[in-house]
């Protein structure tokens, strides 16, 4: 799945020119959290979200220090220009999910343009991600059957968990599972528990494990 697949088309935007007090009430208007700023050669110039309003000098926002010459711009100035993020991290409309999450995670953001050439054509928000979680459909190719169903939660384990099953007896009868054994930390154990209720076929899981450092 790709950006095109789950940004929303419909952006709201501003103008750097634009009021501060302007693009609060959009937001406002909207309920929306942060919008992108478009220059008006249809270019993403940069962001405004609640976070950039939180040093405002309306709020109150505490006296700076010498040489903290951005914040005082960006808690006093009346332009969109002023207060904006103008470092922004964008994608195209063929970048994958997995792509536009790991990025949120790294910049800390919640949100990001998405262009075709040097238009902007979406946003894609954590709000579009979690609707991707919503709907994903239940993909496990599984065959039916005890045996099987033991063979997949050990394979999972090993492949996709980072989890050995050397120290695990797992046995499984009628779709119920009983895992017994040891495991190093509180995380393998949550991380078997999770393996194995998401394998098809699995009613139940009965957890007998210890902890070799409880």
């Amino acid at each position: 799945m790709k950006a095109k697949d789950v940004m929303t088309a419909k952006v709201v935007t501003v103008s750097p020119d634009h009021s501060v007090r302007h693009a609060a009430r959009i937001m406002l208007d909207h309920r929306i959290s942060g919008m992108p700023v478009v220059d008006d050669g249809g270019r993403v110039v940069g962001i405004v979200s609640e976070g950039d309003f939180l040093r405002r000098s309306e709020l109150g926002a505490p006296a700076l220090s010498p040489g903290e010459a951005r914040g005082y711009v960006k808690g006093h100035g009346w332009n969109v220009a002023d207060l904006m993020t103008s470092d922004v991290v964008v994608a195209d409309e063929e970048t994958p999910i997995e792509r536009i999450a790991v990025l949120m995670q790294e910049h800390g953001i919640k949100r990001i343009p998405v262009l075709r050439g040097q238009r902007l054509v979406g946003v894609v928000s954590r709000t579009d991600l979690l609707r991707v979680v919503v709907a994903a459909k239940f993909d496990d190719d599984t065959a039916a059957g005890d045996d099987a169903i033991r063979r997949s939660i050990l394979t999972r384990l090993r492949e996709e968990a980072g989890v050995k099953g050397d120290a695990l007896t797992l046995t499984v009868s009628d779709g119920m599972v009983h895992i017994s054994g040891t495991v190093g930390s509180q995380s393998e154990r949550d991380a078997v528990r999770v393996v194995a209720e998401g394998v098809r076929g699995v009613k139940g899981v009965y957890d007998h494990l210890y902890l070799t450092h409880p």
